[in-house]
C-alpha cells in the first residue's frame, strides 16, 4: 500500500543496524554506543547536515535512524565512534529505507525483534534515546510524529494483546536460570553490581520470584544502590568494597553499562564456586573468567534460549500485534500525505491574505480564508489536482 510514496522524507528514512540475529554479545559490545559517543555521532551528523537522527544501543542491538540522503553516512556515523570495525559492520548490517525502516521501527518498539520476543523493556530504551537525540535538537515533525504513532501503536499492543503477557525479560531469564541451578538458594550470597534499568529489574526479580533477601547491591552512584537496598530491605557497599563483594558471593550478576569489564578473573580464581551471569553490553565480566574451573560464565545470549510456555502464547499473539502495526502505520501515511500538500497550503493561504489586504473582504475574513483552506485540504487529500483546487481556491475566496 506504501509504493507509491515517492516523497523526499519518507524515502530518506533510514535505518542501519545490527542486532542479536547474526551477531553474539562480544560482537555487539563492539558497536555499543554510550552517551559520550551518541553525543559525537549527533555532532558529526550536524556537520554532514543531517537534521534528524536518533541512534537506538541495547543488549539486543545498535541501530542508527535517520533522514538522510546516503545509506553510507549512516554505517560512517556509527562505526566513527564504535569499536568495532566498518567491514564487521558492513558484513553483519541491515539497513531500510522508506516504509521498510518505518516498519522495523513498529515491530523493535513491540517487542517483535526482542532476542526475547515481547520484551517491552525496549520501548523504554527508544524513549530514552529519542529524548537524548530530542535535547540535542535532532528529533524534527517527521520524526516526532512518527515516534508518537510508534508509541501508541506499541500502547495498543499492550493493552489489546497478550504480547507482553506472562514475566519474560533477560532479568527474569537470569532468575529462572538461578532457580534450575540452585535448590538452597536462601542460603548462597548474591550479589548484583549495577542498578540501573535492567540492575533494578533483575533486583525485584531476584526478591520476587527466589524469596531471598540475601543480597548486596553496588553501584558507582552509591545513592542509587543505597536507594534500591532501602526499597527492598537488602544490603549495599561501595565500589571500592567490590573485591571483598566478589569473594563472598555465591552468584553474581553485572548489570553496568561500563565500557570495560569490571569483573576480572583475577578476581576469581580460587575464590570459591561462583555463578556470574553478565547482563551487559558490553560484556562487563572478563572472558578468560568463563574458563576458570571454579566459575560459570553466563551472558544475555545464552539467557535469551529459555523454553517458556509464556513464550508460546506470545507467539499466538504475534498476528494481532502486526495488524494494529498496520492499522498505525497507514495512519502515518496519511499524515504523511497530507504534509506533502503543505507548502500548496501555505502558498494559497498567503495568496488569500494578499487578496484580502488589497480588496478588503471585511471583518470575517479570516474566517473565511480557513474555511478555504479546509476545503481545499480536503479535495487534495482525495485528488491529484493541486493546481486546479489552487485556482479553484482563489475563486471561492473571491466570489
Amino acid at each position: 500500500m506504501h509504493k507509491n510514496h515517492k516523497h523526499s522524507e519518507i524515502d530518506q528514512f533510514t535505518v542501519a543496524g545490527i542486532n542479536y540475529k547474526k551477531t553474539d554479545a562480544c560482537v555487539r559490545g563492539l558497536f555499543a554506543i554510550n552517551d559520550e559517543q551518541y553525543g559525537n555521532i549527533l555532532e558529526l551528523a550536524k556537520a554532514a547536515g543531517i537534521r534528524e537522527l536518533f541512534v537506538l544501543s541495547t543488549c539486543n542491538r545498535t541501530e542508527i535512524y535517520a533522514l538522510c540522503s546516503e545509506r553510507d553516512q549512516l554505517t560512517d556515523l556509527l562505526c566513527s565512534q564504535a569499536s568495532g570495525d566498518r567491514e564487521t559492520f558492513e558484513q553483519l548490517a541491515y539497513i531500510k529505507s522508506g516504509f521498510d525502516a518505518v516498519q522495523h521501527l513498529f515491530n523493535v518498539s513491540a517487542g517483535l525483534d526482542s532476542q526475547i520476543l515481547g520484551d517491552y523493556e525496549i520501548l523504554g530504551q527508544i524513549k530514552k534515546a529519542v529524548k537524548f537525540a530530542k535535547g540535542h535538537g535532532f528529533i524534527g515533525t517527521f520524526t516526532e510524529r512518527l515516534i508518537n504513532s510508534m508509541l501508541q501503536s506499541s500502547k495498543a499492543i499492550k493493552t489489546e494483546t497478550q504480547l507482553s503477557g506472562g514475566t519474560v525479560s533477560v532479568s527474569f531469564a537470569a532468575v529462572q536460570y538461578i532457580k534450575e541451578r540452585y535448590s538452597d538458594i536462601a542460603d548462597k550470597k548474591i550479589l548484583l553490581v549495577g542498578t540501573g534499568k535492567i540492575g533494578h529489574s533483575a533486583c525485584k526479580n531476584l526478591v520476587d520470584y527466589l524469596q531471598t533477601r540475601n543480597i548486596t547491591l553496588i553501584n558507582r552512584t552509591e545513592d542509587k544502590a543505597v536507594q534500591l537496598a532501602e526499597e527492598m530491605g537488602l544490603t549495599y557497599a561501595s565500589i571500592s568494597q567490590l573485591d571483598e563483594a566478589i569473594n563472598e558471593a555465591d552468584i553474581i550478576l553485572v548489570s553496568t553499562g561500563a565500557e570495560e569489564p569490571i569483573v576480572l578473573s583475577e578476581q576469581l580464581e580460587g575464590k570459591g564456586e561462583k555463578l556470574i551471569i553478565d547482563l551487559s553490553i558490553p560484556c562487563n565480566v572478563e572472558a578468560k573468567a568463563g574458563l576458570l574451573p571454579n566459575v560459570t560464565l553466563v551472558n544475555v545470549d545464552e539467557l535469551s534460549k529459555i523454553k517458556d510456555e509464556t513464550l508460546t502464547k506470545r507467539r499466538q499473539e504475534v498476528p494481532k500485534a502486526m495488524e494494529i502495526i498496520s492499522q498505525h502505520m497507514q495512519e502515518f501515511a496519511e499524515w504523511y500525505d497530507l504534509r506533502k500538500h503543505v507548502p500548496i497550503l501555505r502558498e494559497v493561504k498567503s495568496k488569500l491574505q494578499e487578496i484580502e489586504t488589497i480588496y478588503t473582504y471585511g471583518n470575517d475574513s479570516k474566517e473565511k480564508i480557513q474555511k478555504v483552506l479546509n476545503s481545499l485540504a480536503l479535495k487534495m487529500r482525495n485528488q491529484a489536482t493541486p493546481g486546479c483546487q489552487y485556482i479553484q481556491a482563489i475563486n471561492e475566496f473571491i466570489a
